[in-house]
């Protein structure tokens, strides 16, 4: 259906910066919103960020509120996600994925995933 490709994940010093990027190619005719997700070693993947798909309406996992911004250039099919004062504790494969669903925080209700780009911060 829709194709979603990550990048500009890297290798960053803690309390620095780092913007991702999701190249979104196929069904973009459809609306859908849009979400980031990571993966933490050896736990489950956990909720980071959401987007609707006018970018009017914004949701974020409370251990990044404040330091991480979510928005999305439909005219691009690109989502990013722009993250400052980064952690250690934010090392993680982040991924995109999109819903049918205006916006929302779970998992489940996400269909369509990135192959994910490894974020490390180091300490």
């Amino acid at each position: 259906q829709v194709q979603l490709v990550e990048s500009g994940g890297g290798l960053v010093q803690a309390g620095g910066s780092l913007r991702l990027s999701c190249a979104a190619s196929g069904r973009t005719f459809s609306s859908y919103g849009m979400g980031w997700f990571r993966q933490v070693p050896g736990v489950e993947r956990e909720f980071v960020a959401a987007i609707s798909w006018s970018g009017g309406s914004t949701r974020y996992a409370d251990s990044v509120k404040g330091r991480f911004t979510i928005s999305r250039d439909n005219a691009k099919n690109t989502m990013y996600l722009q993250m400052n004062s980064l952690k250690p504790e934010d090392t993680a494969v982040y991924y995109c994925a999109t819903t049918a669903v205006l916006i929302t925080t779970t998992p489940r209700n996400y269909r369509n995933w990135g192959q994910g780009t490894q974020v490390t911060v180091s300490s």
